[in-house]
């Protein structure tokens, strides 16, 4: 990949006219889509059908601070929408996007309820953790062909998590464990 070592010069209006923030950009880059991160890790979140990009986004930056891979299904808001980018605080540029069909085997369905305690599950990676869609969930074909199905239990009054928010808690758990 090559480094842009030089740059040009923009009136900071024409930066304002493009801006989608309150606040204008000093910095504008363009990125092939071609050079983001290729290749996988030993932990992919497999995000089926996310609409929100700020979800997408959030997820990528959180896959990024714990070492994980990103597998988007087809549904899923573009990783490269302003929304998704902002989001992802740069991580899309450091966090491999792995092709659905190439998931790790061992697959882990992450539901809202009637799983094994995420605490409680043997979850040695590789593996593919897969996170539905905000208000759908999984489809029941991909959870019954999962090898294990877990839940985040809530002790509080909330029925379920933003699914950002339950992926993190699942990379957090997987942190935790020691590595075979």
């Amino acid at each position: 990949m090559e480094l842009l070592v030089a740059g040009e010069s923009v009136a900071p209006e024409l930066l304002a006219d493009v801006a989608t923030l309150g606040h204008a950009p000093r910095v504008v880059a363009v990125y092939r889509r071609d050079d983001l991160p290729a290749g996988t890790r030993d932990v992919v979140l497999a995000l089926w059908r996310l609409a929100d990009p700020g979800n997408v986004g959030t997820l990528l930056r959180t896959a990024d601070a714990f070492g994980a891979a990103v597998a988007l299904s087809a549904g899923c808001a573009d990783p490269l929408g302003p929304r998704a980018l902002r989001a992802s605080a740069g991580a899309i540029f450091r966090v491999p996007l792995v092709a659905w069909d190439a998931l790790p085997e061992r697959r882990v369905a992450l539901v809202a309820h009637g799983g094994t305690p995420l605490g409680d599950a043997g979850l040695d990676p590789p593996l593919a953790l897969l996170l539905g869609a905000e208000r759908e969930g999984l489809p029941d074909d991909l959870v019954a062909r999962s090898h294990e199905v877990v839940t985040i239990p809530l002790p509080g009054d909330a029925e379920s998590l933003n699914v950002a928010a339950a992926g993190a808690i699942a990379l957090y758990e997987l942190s935790r464990r020691p590595r075979v």
